[in-house]
């Protein structure tokens, strides 16, 4: 079943209690992902958070990445940290992932929460990922990062940040712009788990965001519905919920994975 066409993993371990493994977003990191995520969830669980070929301290892969590549890869990290069973926590490309996760690995995977996710790029996302891209191949980093500020926060979020707080976040994105940028998008421009949906057998949780530029709600809607049984929740956020809502993220996944302990 094994994929090994990508490297290992860069990951660390935190905290005790039930597996919890994460997966991150595309053009990011398990950082900026979840941020101040990571040590809540640690509170109760044992978080193993790696990042994927070409982010944090993983190299790029030598090949595209694959889905199925990128979820066998999770795995191992779980496998390295003494994990049998975890729940999988899926943020925007992390879901599709962790949905394929669940599906090659029903046995291990106990819960899963999809948090501004989607099952394949539907128009509106694959425009974005697009433009981004083509930003990535012809202007500076900084303009880039501006489009970027611009698409997965909030608009409520931005109209309460000064010019000096969106000058030094545009900043902060210019400069942390992962190598392996370009790779993710090119996964996510190609990853489809539609048929993958009705295979799922453990108790899900999507989240989605009200003020999401990037993700829409249709994608939420097509995730749950193609899950039997899944659960909602919507934040009153952008795309950046580790940066705009946290607490509010934080306490969503704690109580469902409470009511899913096994």
């Amino acid at each position: 079943m094994s994929d090994t066409s990508n490297p290992e993993l860069d990951h660390f371990v935190r905290g005790r209690g039930p597996g919890l493994l994460l997966a991150h977003g595309a053009g990011s990191d398990i950082q900026d992902s979840f941020g101040p995520l990571i040590e809540r969830l640690a509170e109760e669980h044992t978080v193993v958070a790696p990042d994927f070929p070409g982010s944090g301290n993983t190299p790029r892969a030598r090949t595209p990445l694959t889905v199925d590549g990128l979820a066998d890869a999770l795995v191992r990290s779980a496998d390295r940290a003494g994990l049998s069973t975890f729940a999988v926590l899926g943020f925007s490309t992390g879901s599709p992932v962790a949905v394929r996760i669940a599906s090659r690995y029903p046995d291990r995977v106990r819960a899963l929460v999809l948090s501004a996710g989607f099952a394949y790029p539907n128009p509106q996302l694959r425009l974005a990922v697009r433009i981004w891209r083509e930003l990535g191949r012809v202007a500076d980093q900084r303009t880039l990062a501006s489009y970027l500020a611009m698409v997965v926060f909030g608009r409520c979020w931005l109209d309460e940040r000064t010019e000096y707080e969106i000058a030094e976040l545009v900043a902060e994105f210019a400069e942390n712009l992962p190598p392996g940028m370009d790779d993710h998008l090119d996964l996510l421009e190609r990853i489809d788990v539609r048929a993958d949906l009705a295979e799922i057998s453990a108790p899900t949780l999507v989240i989605s965001a009200a003020e999401d530029k990037l993700i829409s709600a249709a994608n939420a809607r097509e995730l749950q519905a193609g899950i039997a049984g899944a659960q909602a929740a919507e934040l009153p956020c952008g795309h950046a919920m580790a940066a705009e809502s946290p607490a509010e993220w934080a306490t969503a996944i704690t109580d469902f994975l409470r009511e899913h302990p096994r």
